[in-house]
């Protein structure tokens, strides 16, 4: 197995491949976020530790790049002590896992093997339909160029939809994604806010995006007209 550590403190650099390569692994080590971006671009790995705070580019552009370029190597990010907001921003941008700094070198590896069993499969923070584009980490939602102000809830039914873009979801298969359990009200509501939502990402645009299944539900074109 392979992995990559973009780490600048040279340090704790060191001591992670030294222990990685105790273990099995071939281990390369980049000290700034551009190296590290080029190096995971043209190699093959099995996983990346990558650090936040980098010079050149920091952890999060790196992360956001490769997930971006569709490369889904697994990411475990290393965060400051106490950062949760650094946690959140981390897997909202595309990383698997994290762990705080000083971490236990025992739990990276443990982390790093859970990882590469689950393997490298696609999990986009960002997803795409023609010209719409819906950003999960930055809870943001564009038709080309222009911003599209979303409710929560109207957010989560797009974000159902553009999943699943090209098949005819019911309303009741949308109701139990975006609603939890206690919801015992009208299925219509789908029908509302799929209004809502055809208000906003099609009509200004001239678009047809959001389609009607007759006596199945609703749909959104793959290729977003």
């Amino acid at each position: 197995m392979r992995i990559l550590v973009i780490e600048d403190e040279e340090v704790i650099a060191r001591a992670v491949q030294r222990g990685l390569r105790a273990d099995g692994f071939a281990v390369d080590i980049a000290g700034d976020g551009q190296d590290g971006l080029w190096m995971a671009r043209e190699h093959h790995y099995d996983a990346i530790v990558l650090d936040i705070l980098l010079p050149g580019m920091n952890g999060f552009r790196v992360c956001r790049q490769l997930r971006e370029e569709a490369n889904w190597t697994p990411i475990l990010m290393l965060t400051a002590k106490d950062g949760e907001l650094d946690e959140a921003e981390a897997l909202d941008t595309g990383a698997d896992d994290y762990l705080v700094k000083p971490f236990s070198y025992v739990v990276l590896v443990a982390r790093l093997r859970a990882l590469i069993r689950r393997g490298a499969g696609e999990r986009p923070s960002a997803l795409r339909a023609g010209s719409l584009l819906l950003d999960r980490a930055s809870h943001r939602c564009s038709r080309g160029d222009v911003d599209i102000s979303l409710t929560p809830r109207e957010f989560s039914i797009l974000e159902l939809l553009m999943s699943r873009a090209g098949e005819a979801l019911s309303k009741r298969e949308i109701i139990e994604h975006v609603w939890d359990e206690d919801f015992d009200g009208d299925g219509n509501i789908v029908e509302v806010y799929v209004g809502y939502l055809r208000r906003k990402l099609d009509a200004p645009f001239g678009c047809h995006s959001l389609e009607t299944v007759r006596g199945v539900g609703y749909r959104l074109s793959p290729d977003g007209g």
